[in-house]
């Protein structure tokens, strides 16, 4: 038991310590392999049926960071930062991503046993070798359009999921690619790093900037360094806790 309270209270001093710090103080030495670190400890969280459908990238040119103030709309994170991580997510890229985790499932799988598939595990691979590409194949609104029409009747009888549709996907995505982002703002703090996610920013320019394709989409960018001592603009404020908690 006083291992889980020891645990308990320095979750809660990482939760507490991760601010979003709009200055950053440039004259502390920072050590990128904290974003490294925070980035292969990101890639661990949670994402929906495993398909990974997001990027990280590290930024930590002096030149590519100026770059970025403006692109950023000058903010004062992107101004002051030590380094940037920039959240993409890849949906495009499901295909690829699918076959793989066919590929390691497969392996896992034979790994278990005596090297070969039961049917078991047929069935389980059928999740993504039919399920992932008709929840993720595209066409043309069409497609979209024939898996609504099969949820709704199907739902007449069942349970289903109606979160089936390519904006649904994209959302799915997104979501993903937050909680990774958490992971790494979580694990920067655990270091005794800082960092600012921002959302305002000319994704159009900041793509080009960073040699992103066309189908790729900026999740966020993430500002990182230590924090200044007027770093934190004001006290961290939150409607009362009962107002968005309910217990069933």
């Amino acid at each position: 038991m006083k291992l889980q309270e020891e645990q308990e209270i320095l979750f809660q001093q990482i939760v507490d310590h991760r601010r979003a710090v709009r200055v950053f103080d440039q004259a502390i030495p920072f050590d990128q392999a904290v974003v490294r670190r925070g980035l292969e400890r990101a890639v661990l969280s949670p994402n929906s049926s495993n398909m990974q459908l997001w990027e990280f990238v590290h930024v930590q040119s002096p030149a590519v960071l100026a770059a970025l103030v403006p692109i950023c709309l000058g903010q004062q994170a992107a101004r002051t930062a030590r380094a940037m991580v920039a959240v993409v997510v890849r949906r495009d890229l499901w295909p690829r991503h699918c076959q793989q985790v066919i590929d390691l499932q497969k392996a896992a799988f034979r790994a278990e046993g005596d090297g070969t598939l039961t049917d078991k595990h047929r069935r389980l691979l059928r999740y993504w070798e039919v399920g992932m590409p008709a929840l993720h194949r595209s066409g043309g609104g069409v497609w979209d359009s024939l898996k609504r029409l099969g949820t709704w009747f199907k739902g007449w009888r069942q349970p289903v999921m109606r979160q089936v549709t390519s904006a649904d996907m994209r959302l799915s995505a997104h979501r993903s690619a937050a909680l990774a982002a958490q992971t790494f703002m979580l694990s920067v703090a655990a270091e005794g790093g800082d960092t600012c996610p921002m959302e305002g920013y000319d994704q159009r320019r900041a793509k080009a900037l960073l040699g992103l394709p066309a189908k790729a989409e900026l999740g966020m960018l993430i500002a990182v360094g230590k924090r200044a001592a007027n770093g934190i603009y004001g006290p961290r404020l939150r409607v009362p806790f009962e107002e968005v908690y309910s217990n069933l």
